[in-house]
């Protein structure tokens, strides 16, 4: 057990296989500390891979949805690698840093999405993948007040913008530190070194005790991720492409051509998908995956759901778009229990949030 670990459990974790905490023993108080402090979460089961060389930005983009080309030093921008059939194979977030292209996977995907780099690169392609999972720890902050937290670490925090990056050195080595999309409040992450790993995860809480910052685990982040409505999981996978399951704000339709393209570029340029992903409003706790069902006929699937602490229900789904109007009757479940489309999820595609004149069910 490495000292990260050992780290946690004296802080009373409750750590899952992987080494990752679940809960440190009062959910509620994580759950209710995202919104009203700041929470700090061990994501380092998220991959980090390092690309190296001139044609790194290249590489990535001619096999991914989004525009990396133009990336400039310290910005970064989510893609998501489809296959030929513009199914999602893994989303990632790149940070472009000076010694090269970071890339952040979805967790336990790091070994497949380096293998995979390292099979898409080209004979003359000046690109090195190195898989810097192993030798790196990787924090999350969330909450009205990670923004605090942060810039008490790191003052020069303060000046990056959405999804940028900065290397600073600190009194812990050198740290990664990066916005991203935000789940419940600011969205950071640190990275640093994994021998440092339990002394920055302590300065972190020192720096954020003042404003409300606690240890919270994946149990809590699961939470979080699925009332916010943001894809994980079920959601990205081959069953799906990723206008489907909210990622249009992930995919560029000006760039180049790459894996996939011309599926999406025709759902696009016809502006009509065959489902999308909703905020489903379950009457009691249902299990995913599960059916959905509007009008008596299969509509699409339960694809994430949770109680959280305080006895809210939050779930979503992907339905075909007939059903996904905000206000649908559904039935979820082989039992059917009800349940109606709260709001759709994610980021769609402005056709889908025009007024609809399909009638639910249809």
């Amino acid at each position: 057990m490495n000292d990260l670990a050992q780290h946690h459990l004296a802080l009373g974790a409750r750590l899952a296989p992987d080494g990752i905490p679940l809960d440190y023993g009062d959910l509620a108080a994580e759950y209710a500390a995202a919104d009203q402090g700041a929470i700090l979460l061990d994501r380092s089961h998220e991959g980090r891979i390092l690309l190296q060389g001139r044609d790194r930005l290249e590489l990535v983009n001619r096999m991914s949805t989004n525009d990396v080309s133009r990336l400039e030093i310290n910005e970064g921008k989510p893609t998501v690698f489809v296959n030929a059939n513009a199914r999602i194979l893994f989303r990632v977030v790149c940070y472009n840093l000076p010694r090269g292209l970071l890339l952040i996977s979805e967790p336990g995907q790091g070994d497949a999405l380096a293998s995979f780099l390292q099979r898409s690169i080209f004979f003359g392609d000046q690109v090195a993948v190195k898989d810097i999972s192993a030798e790196t720890a990787h924090f999350a902050l969330h909450g009205v007040a990670a923004d605090t937290v942060i810039e008490s670490l790191a003052p020069a925090a303060r000046s990056i913008p959405a999804l940028g990056v900065v290397e600073v050195e600190s009194d812990v080595g050198n740290l990664i530190i990066a916005r991203r999309k935000s789940i419940c409040g600011a969205h950071w992450i640190v990275i640093a070194d994994h021998v440092a790993g339990a002394h920055v995860h302590h300065l972190l809480l020192q720096c954020g005790g003042a404003a409300g910052l606690i240890a919270a685990g994946s149990l809590t982040f699961n939470c979080l991720r699925i009332r916010s409505g943001r894809p994980a999981g079920l959601e990205l996978s081959t069953d799906y492409i990723p206008l489907e399951v909210g990622l249009w704000d992930e995919i560029s339709f000006s760039k180049g051509c790459y894996t996939g393209q011309e599926i999406i570029a025709r759902m696009e340029s016809r502006g009509r998908l065959a489902k999308t992903l909703v905020k489903v409003a379950l009457s009691s706790m249902v299990p995913a995956p599960a059916p959905i069902y509007a009008l008596g006929k299969a509509a699409g699937t339960l694809t994430s759901s949770v109680q959280a602490p305080d006895g809210r229900i939050h779930a979503v789904g992907v339905l075909r778009i007939g059903s996904a109007q905000p206000g649908t009757e559904l039935t979820v479940g082989k039992d059917g229990r009800a349940a109606k489309v709260a709001d759709y999820a994610g980021a769609q595609p402005p056709f889908v949030l025009q007024e609809e004149t399909i009638t639910p069910g249809t």
